[in-house]
């Protein structure tokens, strides 16, 4: 079987094709694998350090601005706009694919419209709960479009073309059990966890509240916490934290990292995770049944993170704080009633899991191969 994924933008549109590229060959050994993305994005280095092909075509967004930069951009996206559909075709045509899947990012859209005019099968998966634009113009294209939740489906003109099958998880989150991983941890001692972070890059705004936050939970001793403050936050959450007396190499319970690259063992251990809201968080989430306060990304699109924290609140999974009503002090105080209450953070787990889809991999193997067949 030859089949093309075209994604791109940001690691969540990524990370789902990878996985699924990952179960057809090895359900499928001998089928050939294409990716399609921007040359510009993060997806070629994803891509490419996961072993796949990849080749590019270029599109690119519009941008509300009359400065000169944004004016030449916006040229460049008009010139993509002709572009893109030649390149596109240029490639099926070359790779002769018995199906495209598109996860997310503006490089999918040429490559399953041309699909779809070629009498290609073609999915599309969302991670998100709102679909995205490139999703929202995909729609009359596509055979099919998966999405996490069933509360997702109001939200589509052809409902009957959704299919739920959730966001894939890597394996390697289920690979231990809560108490294996705290065991692992070294923190074992009864007292729970809580793991925060803001993304790789981290957030200005929220890093300073994490501050306020860590000032006052080091005198509590009360939970082990680590914190991803991120590529740009971490040396300023340590000077905070020094401008106040506070010195974490002392401290046996606080520990503040750059990145976390264990992630997979710490969201496993964690008894509360306070984060964002992107889709690739989202669905660890629910996969891990772990209660969370979230607070959206302002800064993101259309409020993709708010809505997606939304659907978590609502089923009572999570407690979303927006990001203008949210301080250290708040953060620290949800957090000591939740880990303090017993029954409400099992509630919280039960609802979390609820909405967690943990075979993902596998409704999405079966819903794109039965296009095939």
């Amino acid at each position: 079987m030859r089949v093309i994924f075209t994604c791109g933008g940001t690691a969540g549109h990524v990370n789902p094709a990878l996985a699924l590229a990952g179960l057809i060959q090895e359900k499928q050994p001998g089928s050939e694998i294409l990716f399609v993305g921007a040359n510009r994005g993060i997806e070629r280095r994803l891509i490419e350090t996961a072993g796949y092909p990849f080749q590019a075509v270029e599109v690119s967004s519009f941008h509300r601005s009359l400065k000169p930069r944004e004016i030449r951009h916006n040229l460049i996206s008009l010139k993509n706009l002709f572009t893109a559909p030649r390149a596109a075709k240029k490639i099926l045509k070359a790779f002769r694919p018995d199906l495209v899947v598109g996860t997310g990012g503006y490089a999918s859209y040429p490559m399953v419209k041309a699909a779809s005019a070629a009498g290609i099968p073609t999915a599309v998966h969302e991670s998100n709960a709102i679909p995205g634009l490139t999703t929202r113009l995909l729609e009359p294209y596509a055979d099919v479009i998966m999405v996490g939740f069933e509360d997702c489906r109001k939200n589509y003109r052809h409902p009957d073309k959704v299919r739920v099958t959730g966001t894939p998880v890597r394996g390697d989150f289920f690979a231990c059990t809560r108490e294996q991983a705290k065991e692992r941890l070294g923190m074992d001692d009864g007292k729970p966890l809580v793991v925060s972070f803001w993304g790789s890059l981290g957030a200005a705004e929220m890093n300073r509240e994490m501050v306020d936050f860590i000032d006052q939970e080091i005198r509590s001793n009360k939970f082990h916490h680590v914190h991803g403050a991120g590529v740009y936050g971490y040396q300023a959450i340590l000077a905070g934290l020094k401008e106040r007396g506070i010195d974490l190499d002392h401290s046996l319970m606080v520990e503040v990292r750059e990145y976390i690259y264990d992630m997979a063992l710490l969201m496993r251990g964690a008894d509360l995770v306070i984060c964002r809201a992107g889709a690739s968080t989202i669905s660890e989430l629910t996969a891990l049944g772990v209660p969370a306060i979230i607070v959206p990304s302002p800064n993101v699109t259309n409020h993709h993170q708010e809505k997606n924290a939304q659907v978590l609140a609502d089923h009572g999974a999570a407690l979303m704080i927006l990001e203008p009503e949210c301080s250290g002090e708040r953060l620290l105080r949800e957090t000591l009633a939740i880990l303090s209450d017993a029954p409400r953070r099992q509630a919280m787990s039960r609802s979390m899991a609820e909405l967690g889809v943990p075979d993902a991999n596998q409704r999405i193997y079966d819903t794109v191969m039965a296009l095939v067949r």
